[in-house]
């Protein structure tokens, strides 16, 4: 069993990188990927008077990428662990840019790097599309208001936030894709859209393409379930029929904030994978595991 994401107490775990070692090894676990939140080379500050900061301080970078190195060593005999960031795509005139790109991170030497979406800006401002349903709503409101009509324009969030999946796509340079539909994980209270519609369908369609072309390997998440967030994976089961049409391979991912969340609804991610066609999970390194 392989978990590529993973957070510790050096982002917004729960635990410290060891005690999610330890746990991954009495679950049975042969290979634990450790992924910092990251927004190199901003510095996460720039968002503290919006939200708590969930990502890694650049001070701290040293001390993360050392402790999982010594984790490497001391538990070499029991686990292979990996050394990784959740590096994200951000990108405003204001503040800068953050971009998932090997190039980047060179000099932490990772194993490997997933790319996320969490931020989408605008020019009056940015939000992060999985926070609370209220702050959801309230940057909703604030940010996609139209004006004739006074309601929100879902659609028109949505395609920004595949619009930053497909830039992200085609300008950067990582291993896994993370939690591909984020935009989905507040809808099922917000109900901001609707997932039959074509104009959906069109998105998801395009960005398989892109995911395509960037050679990605498409990460089915967890973590949703584990927080009572949302009943289901990511990607939806509509999304990863597209990917698997567009040859796009996967792996699963618990994104664990805490160790009992490591190993969370995997039953649930293989039954979705196989649905929709897969035979096999494909992570960095060459670990393939069969369905």
């Amino acid at each position: 069993m392989i978990n590529l994401h993973t957070h510790t107490k050096f982002c917004d775990g729960k635990n410290t990188a060891e005690e999610m070692v330890l746990a991954a090894i009495e679950k049975g676990f042969d290979v634990l990927g450790f992924s910092a939140h990251s927004l190199h080379p901003l510095d996460p500050m720039f968002y503290s008077a919006f939200d708590e900061i969930w990502s890694m301080h650049k001070a701290d970078f040293p001390f993360y990428v050392n402790e999982i190195n010594r984790l490497k060593e001391k538990y070499s005999s029991k686990i292979k662990i990996l050394l990784g960031f959740e590096a994200d795509y951000f990108k405003a005139e204001k503040i800068g840019l953050a971009m998932p790109c090997k190039k980047a991170y060179e000099e932490f030497k990772p194993d490997f790097l997933i790319g996320s979406v969490h931020f989408i800006n605008k020019p009056d401002g940015f939000y992060t599309v999985d926070h609370t349903a209220e702050n959801v709503e309230q940057n909703l409101i604030k940010l996609y208001t139209n004006p004739k009509t006074g309601k929100i324009d879902g659609k028109t969030a949505v395609c920004d936030y595949f619009q930053a999946e497909r830039e992200m796509l085609a300008g950067g340079d990582f291993d896994i894709w993370g939690h591909p539909d984020l935009i989905r994980k507040r809808n099922g209270v917000l109900k901001f859209f609707d997932e039959s519609e074509s104009w959906y369908k069109e998105q998801l369609v395009e960005t398989a393409k892109a995911a395509a072309k960037a050679g990605v390997i498409a990460e089915i998440n967890t973590g949703a379930i584990f927080r009572k967030a949302m009943d289901d994976v990511y990607p939806s089961a509509a999304f990863l029929e597209l990917l698997h049409e567009h040859k796009v391979p996967v792996c699963i991912n618990s994104d664990a904030h805490s160790p009992d969340a490591l190993d969370c609804a995997y039953d649930r991610a293989r039954a979705a994978a196989k649905k929709a066609g897969y035979k096999e999970l494909v992570y960095p390194g060459n670990y393939i595991e069969k369905l």
